[in-house]
């Protein structure tokens, strides 16, 4: 019974917190399939790595030092490397093989939210069972209102500034920066999950501290995530009145593409009016039309041959698809 209320817990939260991270996206929705990936990664291939070699490095430790120093100094040194670089390998992932997908610093802030998202849900499901086998209901509620609320956001935070130094490596054009990038993105996600792991393990008057990182760390992220958002904007808004002048788009269209309330609401009155196909009908224009403006700054960056075949096939569909959507 415990294990099913303890899955509840840590999986109506964990969906709540989807849906905002899915929401942000609002200009260019990332593949629903490659985002589901995401998150099962984080919560079982990677949640099976760190738990390997979280008890392997740990041993050392557990040999020199008390029990629970032991667990202390292990949570603060080994499981940032670890999880940051189990829960990374999805990200490096879709860089390789999706890249693609990556057109924004908030794509990358995205997949790597997602990646956190599944590991923090199903972690959590083992530390409600535990609490509440070794300190009964109470600390089980207690347990579950700090990792699930207070510290929800935890994992997310972490891992996605892995998956902006992805981001911004995808978009360099200078080759030391395309390097650094990840790098640094992976530096900083272990340093806030050092931070975090060392303010509640060794002393509990310094669990302020963690507060302080990670909420500091969520209004950063936050604050990255609006500048984002304004980018794509101008990026939409410079691109597309180009395809106005050419005909790909109506000025009509492409107002409304352009704005995010536009687009909303356009869309829930194609769906009260139209049906749920004409809404789908929609969507799919505005992520065509988003898709070629990312398409047409990646070709002004890198002036590459696939981003220009991208750019006319992207044209032709978007010319095919308008009368439609008016």
């Amino acid at each position: 019974m415990i294990v099913t209320l303890s899955i509840i817990a840590a999986l109506i939260p964990a969906l709540f917190y989807v849906i905002i991270i899915y929401w942000f996206d609002c200009y260019e929705k990332e593949p629903l399939w490659l985002l589901a990936a995401a998150f099962l990664w984080g919560a079982i291939p990677s949640i099976l790595i760190a738990s390997v070699f979280n008890t392997l490095l740990s041993i050392p430790f557990e040999l020199l030092v008390e029990g629970g120093t032991a667990e202390a100094l292990s949570a603060a040194l080994i499981a940032p490397p670890v999880e940051e670089t189990a829960k990374g390998l999805a990200l490096l992932a879709i860089f390789f093989l999706w890249r693609n997908e990556i057109d924004s610093p908030l794509d990358g802030i995205i997949y790597g939210a997602m990646v956190g998202m599944g590991f923090a849900m199903v972690e959590n499901v083992f530390y409600f069972v535990e609490t509440f086998n070794s300190d009964g209901l109470e600390a089980w509620g207690i347990n579950i209102f700090f990792r699930a609320v207070v510290f929800g956001l935890n994992h997310s935070l972490f891992t996605s500034m892995s998956g902006l130094g992805i981001a911004v490596s995808r978009m360099s054009k200078n080759t030391l920066t395309r390097f650094l990038a990840p790098v640094t993105g992976w530096c900083l996600a272990m340093f806030l999950h050092f931070a975090h792991n060392a303010s509640v393990s060794f002393d509990e008057a310094l669990c302020f501290l963690a507060l302080i990182f990670d909420w500091g760390g969520v209004l950063l992220m936050l604050g990255i995530i609006v500048w984002s958002l304004v980018q794509e904007r101008s990026w939409l808004r410079q691109y597309l009145a180009e395809e106005v002048a050419q005909g790909t788009l109506t000025d009509e269209q492409f107002r409304r593409v352009s704005s995010g309330r536009k687009r909303t609401a356009f869309n829930w009155g194609q769906l009260r009016q139209n049906g749920f196909r004409a809404y789908r009908r929609a969507v799919g224009f505005q992520y065509l039309c988003s898709k070629l403006a990312y398409r047409k700054h990646h070709h002004e960056l890198f002036q590459d041959e696939k981003s220009l075949a991208d750019i006319a096939g992207l044209r032709e569909q978007l010319v095919g698809l308008g009368p439609t959507v008016l």
